[in-house]
């Protein structure tokens, strides 16, 4: 298998002693450094790449336990149980929730099964906290309560990667909940409590949700007092992690992987099926109610979803080209996927073996666009 591997990729940069090869590879004008798991426990080999400047791997799927898929928001702690039991064993270490995801109950569930699996200590768990405008008087003590308050429902003492749930545009409200740049960088701000939770152990780094206006958030990423984002990256949205044209009608998010990539500063892709609307799901009930993400953008992508599928290659899904298209970035660290079975984790992990979507067909596709 290692053979295998070796003739498949060029530009070997380190052997790790373990079970990890880091490579460059080479897709087109694409160079994506990447790691490749060598554990033969693992049905399908795990990719990894570096987490920006924090000298931490992180596996190219993270498993997201977000409301889209229902399943760490809901009842069914079998189901949970088998889910986060897969990903373990494909190798996935990254598990991503929110304290607002199911009010809560999604870090119960997820810190419940890491517990009964005993895999809490050997991940990381990264979550959020978003602010309402009350919670604007005193950002400070908003934000350690609910960092406690996540701990606690997590069954943990710290959390690898807190990341601020907010939008951020040049006005408060100007999007839902969303907040200023002075609110996160001034004084007595975001950045400056996230930073003394650093110091106090609790969180190891910090991160931004990277929606709202482009030039807020170019601000916010430019002053260097994040680790990590979260952005929309995929088919029907890719403005995140490239240039769009001046217009293009969707939310542009001016290539805000690419500013970061400049500052060691690492992008998640979240919402890679755009929602369920790149799979050809029903929208969820999460997406009936939401006022982040709504109904009438679900509907718009389906419009271009049908369009793309006549331009994929025989035996490619327009799920799989979704997901390959977004590890397809060379700075995008790792893909967050709302899995809802073990089944899914397996789906998701066999198109990794394919690797990124050659360049004629990312073309092909983003001419819908």
């Amino acid at each position: 298998m290692q053979a295998d591997l070796q003739t498949a990729f060029e530009n070997w940069v380190v052997f790790s002693p373990g079970t990890v090869l880091y490579t460059k590879q080479v897709i087109g004008h694409r160079s994506v450094s990447a790691a490749i798991s060598l554990d033969h426990s693992s049905a399908c080999p795990m990719f990894y790449r570096p987490l920006g400047s924090t000298g931490m791997t992180v596996s190219q799927l993270a498993f997201g336990a977000g409301p889209i898929s229902g399943l760490m928001t809901g009842e069914d702690a079998n189901g949970q149980l088998a889910t986060v039991r897969r990903a373990l064993d494909v190798g996935i270490n990254w598990f991503d929730t929110a304290a607002t995801y199911g009010d809560g109950h999604s870090e119960t569930n997820l810190g419940q099964a890491l517990q009964t699996l005993g895999a809490t200590e050997r991940v990381h768990i990264a979550s959020k906290v978003r602010l309402t405008p009350a919670d604007l008087v005193d950002v400070s003590g908003a934000i350690r309560r609910s960092v406690r308050q996540s701990c606690r429902r997590l069954g943990v003492t710290k959390i690898t990667l807190l990341q601020l749930h907010n939008a951020i545009t040049a006005n408060r409200e100007d999007e839902p909940t969303s907040i200023t740049p002075a609110d996160v960088l001034g004084p007595g701000g975001v950045a400056e409590v996230f930073g003394q939770l650093q110091m106090d152990g609790l969180v190891r780094h910090v991160g931004l949700t990277a929606i709202g206006s482009a030039s807020a958030l170019s601000e916010v990423v430019q002053s260097g007092r994040f680790d990590t984002i979260q952005v929309p990256y995929n088919l029907v949205n890719p403005s995140a992690g490239m240039k769009c044209p001046a217009d293009f009608v969707e939310v542009n998010y001016g290539d805000v992987v690419g500013q970061c990539a400049a500052r060691g500063i690492a992008a998640f892709a979240i919402r890679v099926y755009a929602g369920g609307a790149l799979v050809g799901n029903a929208p969820s009930s999460h997406t009936l109610k939401t006022k982040f993400f709504t109904l009438d953008l679900y509907h718009r992508d389906q419009r271009k979803v049908a369009a793309m599928a006549e331009h994929l290659p025989d035996g490619v899904t327009l799920k799989e080209a979704a997901l390959r298209f977004v590890i397809s970035h060379p700075h995008v660290s790792s893909a967050i996927v709302g899995f809802g079975s073990p089944a899914h984790v397996d789906e998701a992990v066999a198109f990794l073996e394919s690797g990124p979507l050659g360049d004629d067909i990312v073309d092909a596709l983003l001419t819908i666009n």
